[in-house]
């Protein structure tokens, strides 16, 4: 078995050149698997006609004035006066699906966009606003019409 030496010159300036090149593939396939789109990778639920009863357990924090449950992408919750109220889960600021209810206001979680019972934006995160849905009370059955 024998083995050629081979003696291909190559001037420095082709070397970078081809190396620029190689290098320049290889970190494009790399980083093309790591990069994210700015978007929301969570869907925002359509909005759809709910019906809670009040006396199932999984509802038990809507038994007391600033709790809410979610369901279905609509946050349900019992203002500090008693009124049932109910507005999306997903915040018009970035349309993350993050919106909770801190005792008389709908918050975003993420950067902390605020909306009265209403669905009106209270700061400039939530000068959009965010839409609400109609609640009604029969017995022990709360519906929330979209």
């Amino acid at each position: 078995m024998s083995f050629e030496k081979s003696t291909a010159n190559i001037n420095r300036h082709d070397f970078l050149r081809q190396l620029g090149f190689a290098g320049s593939a290889l970190a494009a396939v790399y980083f093309a698997g790591h990069l994210q789109s700015c978007t929301n990778d969570r869907v925002s639920p359509e909005p759809t006609n709910l019906t809670l009863d009040l006396t199932d357990q999984a509802n038990a924090a809507l038994k007391t004035n600033g709790g809410y449950v979610i369901k279905d992408g609509v946050v349900i919750a019992r203002s500090n006066t008693g009124a049932y109220i109910a507005a999306t889960l997903t915040c018009s600021h970035e349309g993350k699906n993050e919106i909770t209810y801190q005792t008389d206001h709908f918050y975003c979680t993420v950067h902390g966009a605020k909306y009265d019972n209403a669905g009106k934006g209270l700061n400039s995160e939530g000068k959009k606003g965010i839409r609400t849905y109609t609640t009604s009370l029969t017995d022990n059955i709360l519906t929330i019409t979209a």
